[in-house]
C-alpha cells in the first residue's frame, strides 16, 4: 500500500520542483499520508515461541509413569524461575500439549494458550492435570512428529516454533522420523526430545539419532521415572530461553 502511494505521489509530481505546499491540495495530502505511514510501527508477532509438547502413553507407560509425566508438567509450569522467563518478556511464548501412542492415537491434551500472565500459566497447567489418558497402543514417534507438525499449523505467529517429544522406547509403530524428515519441509522447526530411561537402554542414542532435528535442538534426559520432572523442568527452561541466547529465525505463520 505505502509503496503504490509513494509511486501515486511521483507520478503526480513529476519533477516539479520547490516545496510541498507548491503542489496542488491533493498531492499534498498524498504526500503527508505516506509520510504519516512511513512512521507507524511494524506490526509485533503475537509470540516469541510456539512450543509442542507431546507426550508417551504407549503400552510401556504403566499409570504410575503417566502420572509422573503429567504431574512432571505442572510441576514445571508452577517454577519461578520458568514462570520469570515466561511473562519477563514483551512476547509471550504459546504453548500446546498432546498425547500420542500409536500410528492412529493421538489426543490434544490442552489447546494452543498464550502464557502471558500468571492466570494463563495456571490454567494450561490446570488443564493438563485434569486431563483423562485416552490412549495405551503401541510406540509410533514418527505418527506423533507428523501430528505436532500439523498442530504448529494453526499455532499463533511467533518468531520460532519448536515441537518436544517425550517418550521411554524407540519407534516400534508407523513412519520412521527421519524417512519424515527427509520427505517433508519442516522449514525451520526445531524437534527437541526427552528420552525417559529404564526400559529401554538406547533410548537416549535413538532420540539423538532419529529424532533431533533443526536449529539448536537437544534431547533431555531423565533416568527413570523419578527423574522426569527435573529432566522437563531444565528441557522446558532452555526453550524458553534459547530466543534470548540462540540466533534469530524467521516468523512462521500458522
Amino acid at each position: 500500500m505505502l509503496a503504490g502511494l509513494v509511486g501515486a505521489a511521483t507520478r503526480l509530481t513529476g519533477d516539479k520542483p520547490g516545496p510541498l505546499w507548491h503542489h496542488p491540495p491533493m498531492l499534498r495530502r498524498t504526500a503527508l499520508l505516506c509520510l504519516w505511514l512511513t512512521t507507524l510501527p511494524h506490526p509485533a508477532l503475537a509470540c516469541r515461541l510456539a512450543l509442542v509438547l507431546g507426550f508417551d502413553v504407549s503400552l510401556s507407560v504403566d499409570a504410575a509413569d503417566y502420572a509422573a509425566q503429567r504431574d512432571g508438567i505442572v510441576a514445571a509450569l508452577t517454577d519461578p524461575r520458568l514462570r520469570a522467563l515466561l511473562l519477563d518478556n514483551p512476547q509471550p511464548v504459546a504453548m500446546a500439549a498432546f498425547e500420542w501412542a500409536g500410528h492412529r492415537e493421538q489426543a490434544l491434551i490442552a489447546d494452543w494458550t498464550l502464557l502471558d500472565s500468571p492466570a494463563a500459566i495456571d490454567r494450561f497447567a490446570a488443564t493438563i492435570a485434569a486431563h483423562p489418558r485416552r490412549h495405551r497402543g503401541l510406540t509410533a514417534v514418527g505418527s506423533a512428529l507428523t501430528y505436532a507438525v500439523a498442530q504448529l499449523e494453526r499455532a499463533p505467529v511467533c518468531t520460532r516454533q519448536t515441537i518436544d517429544l517425550a517418550g521411554d522406547g524407540v519407534r516400534n509403530n508407523g513412519p520412521q522420523p527421519r524417512r519424515i524428515y527427509d520427505t517433508s519441509d519442516l522449514g525451520g522447526i526445531t524437534v527437541n526430545g526427552l528420552a525417559i530411561g529404564g526400559l529401554d537402554p538406547e533410548v537416549l542414542q535413538w532420540f539423538r539419532d532419529n529424532v533431533l532435528h533443526g536449529p539448536g535442538a537437544f534431547v533431555e534426559f531423565a533416568a527413570s521415572r523419578a527423574d522426569f520432572a527435573a529432566a522437563f523442568r531444565r528441557k522446558l527452561i532452555r526453550e524458553v530461553q534459547e530466543p534470548l541466547l540462540g540466533m534469530a529465525a524467521a516468523p512462521h505463520h500458522g
